[in-house]
């Protein structure tokens, strides 16, 4: 509470109601009766005096014109507005100090805060929380009053104060026109929320990185990331884990705000971090219109989950290989192996151990995704690897629904439990031996010159189990046999002549005999 201090001279303002305006005059000046000028030292703002004063303090035997008589006693109802003193400076009063402060405000920067201006008997004659919307300027190069401009100067983010000011620094003998009078003191209750200067960068703060990072993003990256966002004062403005998925975008070639295409290079997989960015690096003096003011410091703690580069392959490391491994996996091979997989964070998607039974596929038949073919390249049996692959050679950009996310990196342990020699490139069929001589007579039972289904599927089925050929491993035999009548029923009448019938070193473009 302010009061009249005896040994200085202050300004006061009371009340004189008949005018409807204050009555503004220095204290122990001989500015007043000496009546008055005593009682008045002592009082605080929004006291209310009733002040006897005798004639000899006031107007004695002489009186004043015709309105006071000679030796009159006075009566005055007083109430006391504002007070100050020309010595007076910027008074600060911080009530609320955050539990972190990592910078304060300087001259030059740019400062969003809300505030309700009173004078100093508490009339309220504006507030920011009224319009909704935060007071946003420069501080300290003379866009404010100059008691707000000292009076910001050192906040932190979050603080609390109240700042008051003499008329001095404020609006002055002729007030502001309209709701501050002449010569009045002004009460701001601050709350800072946002501060920066136009030469910011982005600010990077690390939370958690992981022991291990053998790679960091790049510009050109494709990246998957968590985000929470939130404005310097902890409003929250959206967040990746409401929508239960992650934000997918290229790093460095300007598919989200600049601040954090910067922030995002040089982080690891599993990385944690704080990134916080200056509004000429996020959305500028406009903001986005809704959940983003303009001018705004955005907050990003960001939780790395995966990466790669659209120019990756397979990543093979080979956890262990046996002392003996002289056969190698190829291309046609029928192979059968075991494998966890799991997303870069560790999520799970699959595990054949689950199923207690080995994964079997034929090499280079399409029938995994590309980055795991490559993986399982040149492997022996009782060899493990881990394979690391990218999206493009795995489910892409729309994964796999409920179970892999789109544009996910896959992480498999794989261990090759059984190799089975495919057939050469281009054959279902080969023989073991010699092909024998007189085939098509000996294929045609019934000798009426021609080879029916039946008698075609039995004679192949009869070679592959008297050990005298091979169809190719992995397949459906009846399938592999349908094919090859197929394409030694060159007419399509559903048999085989012998004019028809040629073999695989006679005619290269079909896979059969």
């Amino acid at each position: 509470m302010k009061c009249i201090v005896v040994s200085l001279t202050w300004m006061c303002f009371w009340f004189s109601y008949d005018r409807g305006s204050t009555y503004n005059v220095f204290v122990g000046k001989k500015q007043l009766i000496d009546g008055m000028d005593k009682a008045l030292v002592g009082m605080c703002v929004n006291e209310r005096s009733l002040v006897k004063i005798p004639p000899h303090l006031a107007y004695g035997k002489q009186g004043y014109g015709d309105i006071i008589p000679p030796d009159a006693i006075l009566h005055f109802d007083v109430l006391l507005l504002d007070v100050w003193n020309p010595d007076d400076g910027v008074q600060i009063n911080t009530y609320h100090t955050p539990p972190t402060c990592s910078r304060k405000v300087e001259v030059s920067d740019f400062v969003r805060y809300h505030y309700n201006g009173t004078l100093l008997d508490g009339t309220l004659f504006d507030s920011s929380h009224t319009r909704m919307r935060t007071y946003d300027t420069y501080v300290g190069i003379g866009w404010l009053i100059a008691g707000m401009d000292q009076g910001l100067l050192g906040m932190c983010i979050g603080e609390r104060r109240i700042i008051t000011m003499p008329p001095s620094l404020g609006y002055g003998e002729n007030g502001d026109g309209s709701d501050i009078p002449g010569q009045a003191s002004l009460v701001f209750d601050v709350v800072l929320l946002d501060l920066h200067n136009p030469r910011d960068g982005v600010a990077v703060t690390n939370q958690i990185v992981p022991e291990s990072c053998v790679r960091k993003t790049e510009v050109g990256d494709f990246v998957r990331y968590h985000y929470n966002g939130s404005l310097l004062d902890g409003t929250f403005f959206d967040s990746s884990y409401s929508r239960n998925r992650t934000y997918d975008t290229y790093v460095g070639r300007g598919f989200v705000i600049a601040g954090m295409d910067e922030g995002l290079i040089g982080i690891c997989i599993g990385e944690r971090r704080t990134i916080t960015i200056p509004p000429h690096l996020a959305y500028g003096e406009e903001g986005t219109g809704s959940k983003i003011p303009g001018s705004a410091v955005l907050v990003f703690d960001v939780h790395m989950i995966d990466f790669h580069n659209p120019s990756d392959n397979t990543e093979v490391t080979v956890t262990y290989k046996p002392e003996e491994c002289d056969k190698h996996t190829k291309k046609g091979d029928f192979i059968k192996y075991h494998y966890n997989g799991t997303l870069l964070d560790g999520t799970p998607i699959d595990s054949t151990h689950s199923y207690g039974k080995t994964y079997n596929i034929v090499l280079g038949a399409n029938q995994v995704v590309p980055g795991m073919e490559d993986g399982l390249m040149d492997m022996c049996v009782g060899e493990k690897r881990r394979l690391l692959i990218p999206p493009h050679l795995a489910y892409g950009e729309r994964g796999v629904t409920d179970q892999v996310p789109g544009s996910a990196v896959l992480l498999f342990d794989v261990e090759l439990f059984e190799i089975e020699d495919g057939l050469p490139e281009g054959y279902m069929f080969i023989w073991n031996d010699e092909v024998p001589p007189g085939l098509f007579a000996e294929m045609d039972k019934d000798k009426n010159g021609e080879v029916e289904p039946s008698e075609f599927t039995d004679y192949i089925m009869q070679q592959v189990n008297d050990g005298k050929g091979r169809l190719a491993p992995g397949f459906d035999p009846y399938r592999i046999i349908d094919n090859m009548f197929s394409n030694q029923d060159r007419n399509g009448d559903g048999k085989i002549t012998e004019e028809e019938f040629k073999l695989k070193a006679d005619e290269a473009a079909h896979d059969e005999l």
